[in-house]
């Protein structure tokens, strides 16, 4: 049996331009002290700053000889826009103005981040080992979308998912069998006042 292992982050906490803080690299730096023990094989990151920036500073806590790549597909985007009939009214005004044209193109960048990271490895792209261990530093909407995905759940339930700045998700994707969510917006590598960042403000266990 083959097994793809995604570590799923969120990139660290950034400002209004898109740019890392110095919370969000130490987010991601924490991160990266966390896996550093992991067999990492390479760490896949969105085109965006703040994502290529909390990959690098990960990064630096991994062997040098781990792959640091970007993948078009990770970019934040909507992947879809739910039609009436599951729209909760609470969100209606966040889709207001996206036309056709804008939910067709982000469904089909959707749709190709799935087909490139929610599948199992061919044995030949594995090395011959058992599996790969991949870090995907990417937005909370792909997460969200890949955690829908890997549950089966209707295509508008990714609404219902938010992913915190530098949190750990696992999912497994092994031959045979469904997709397995091993952990999900997991934040105790971070202290306290680094935690839930990425949220609307409300009170946090």
């Amino acid at each position: 049996m083959t097994t793809r292992r995604l570590y799923l982050a969120r990139h660290g906490a950034a400002d209004a331009f898109g740019e890392l803080t110095d919370a969000g690299r130490r987010q991601a730096g924490l991160l990266g002290e966390r896996l550093a023990a992991v067999p990492i094989d390479v760490v896949w990151h969105s085109p965006l700053p703040r994502a290529v920036a909390s990959a690098y500073e990960l990064a630096r806590h991994l062997p040098e000889s781990v792959r640091v790549a970007e993948a078009a597909e990770l970019v934040d985007h909507v992947p879809c826009v739910p039609g009436p009939a599951d729209m909760p009214a609470s969100w209606a005004g966040f889709f207001d103005g996206y036309d056709d044209a804008e939910a067709a193109a982000g469904r089909r960048i959707a749709d190709a981040l799935v087909a490139r990271f929610a599948t199992v490895p061919e044995p030949a792209a594995a090395g011959g080992r058992a599996g790969t261990h991949e870090v995907v530093v990417t937005h909370a909407y792909p997460i969200a979308w890949l955690v829908r995905h890997a549950l089966d759940a209707p295509p508008s339930r990714w609404l219902g998912l938010n992913s915190a700045n530098a949190a750990l998700t696992v999912i497994d994707y092994r031959t045979g069998l469904p997709p397995t969510i091993v952990m999900f917006n997991d934040m105790s590598h971070l202290p306290p006042d680094l935690r839930w960042t990425g949220f609307p403000d409300g009170i946090r266990p």
